[in-house]
C-alpha cells in the first residue's frame, strides 16, 4: 500500500516499557558523560553509589524509554532503508524517575507531500504507570525518500529557531569516543549502519555514523549543564532538525543564544558543518 494521508489520527495501541538503574547509567555513558570534569565525573548521571551523591536521569534518556514516530505501519509500506530521522523534540512533564515502568500512546499527527519524499510527524505521550503521572511528549518526524508524489499538504515550509546574527552566548564542546556508538547501540538501536564497516561504505560513509540521537543526547547534556545548572527538574523541553552525520571519535560542539528562559541553539561537527539546526530549548 502506498503513502496514506488518511492515516493522520490513527493511534497505536498502548505499549509498556520497564527501565532500572543500570539502563539509566548506560544511557549516560552513552551519550557521553563521565567526560564533563575529570573530578566530578557527572557522578549523580554515571553512578549509583557514590557517597553523598543522587543518581539522576538524563532528560533526553525519554527518547529511548517511549520517544518514537507513532504507528508508522499503519501509514503505509516503503523501503525501511529510505527512512531518515528528520526532526526530533521531547516535552518534560517531571524528571525521570532512575527506575520504573512508563505506557506510551502514540499517534499520526502529519503527512506531508514533499515531492520526491515524505515526512510523517508521529506524537507520542507516556506516563508512569504506577502512579498515572504525566511523564514526557516526544515528537518526532520520518523523512521518507522516494515516497512523495503522492497530492498531499507539502506542511511548513519555513525554517523554525534560526540563531540571531551575532555570536553564541555560550559555547560548549564535547570529545566523542571512536567507540561511542558501540556504547549508545546498546540503549536499544542496534542499526548496524551505527556499528559495521561494511554496511557504512555500502550507504557511502567511510565508516559508521554516530547515532543522530546520540548526537541529541550530547547537545541535550550540554543545554543541561549550562542552563539548568545540571539540575533535571529545570530542564522543560528541547527539540531540534538532524541535518548532518556525525561520526565516533569527531569533537561536537554547541552554541546557545539564551533569551530568558529559551535558548536557540546549533551543534557542529568538528569541521563546522551543522549536525543539528533550529534547536531551541526552554528551562526554568
Amino acid at each position: 500500500m502506498p503513502i496514506n494521508p488518511d492515516a493522520v489520527g490513527e493511534k497505536s495501541e498502548p505499549s509498556q516499557r520497564s527501565w532500572t538503574s543500570k539502563d539509566a547509567l548506560l544511557y549516560a555513558v552513552g551519550v557521553g558523560a563521565g567526560s564533563l570534569d575529570p573530578v566530578n565525573l557527572e557522578l549523580e548521571f554515571t553512578t549509583e553509589n557514590s557517597e553523598n551523591v543522587e543518581q539522576k536521569v538524563l532528560p533526553t534518556m525519554a527518547v529511548v524509554l517511549g520517544g518514537g514516530f507513532g504507528p508508522l505501519n499503519k501509514v503505509g509500506t516503503w523501503n525501511r532503508g529510505a527512512l531518515l530521522h528528520g526532526e526530533q523534540a521531547i516535552e518534560l512533564h517531571r524528571p525521570i524517575p532512575v527506575e520504573g515502568t512508563l505506557e506510551s500512546n502514540g499517534e499520526i499527527i502529519g503527512i506531508y507531500d514533499k515531492g520526491s519524499a515524505c515526512i510523517v510527524v508521529g506524537k507520542t505521550e507516556t506516563k508512569l504507570v504506577d502512579t498515572g503521572e504525566p511523564l514526557f511528549t516526544a515528537t518526532s518526524s520520518a523523512f521518507i525518500r522516494g515516497e512523495g508524489g503522492f497530492g498531499g499538504d507539502r506542511g511548513p515550509s519555513a525554517k523554525r529557531n534560526a540563531p540571531p546574527e551575532r555570536a553564541p552566548d555560550h559555547s560548549v564542546t564535547y570529545q566523542t569516543r571512536e567507540d561511542q556508538a558501540l556504547t549508545y547501540r546498546l540503549s536499544g538501536d542496534r542499526n548496524p549502519l551505527h556499528s559495521d564497516p561494511s554496511l557504512a561504505k555500502k550507504s557511502g560513509f567511510p565508516k559508521p555514523i554516530l547515532h543522530g540521537l546520540c548526537n541529541y543526547g550530547f547537545t541535550g547534556r550540554a543545554l543541561l549543564h549550562t542552563l539548568c545548572g545540571s539540575d533535571p527538574a529545570r530542564f522543560k523541553s528541547m527539540e531540534g532538525r538532524f541535518s548532518s552525520p556525525l561520526f565516533p571519535g569527531e569533537a561536537i560542539t554547541v552554541n546557545m543564544w539564551v533569551d530568558g528562559n529559551r535558548a536557540l541553539f546549533q551543534t557542529v561537527g568538528g569541521d563546522g558543518r551543522v549536525v543539528i539546526d533550529g534547536g531551541v530549548c526552554t528551562f526554568s
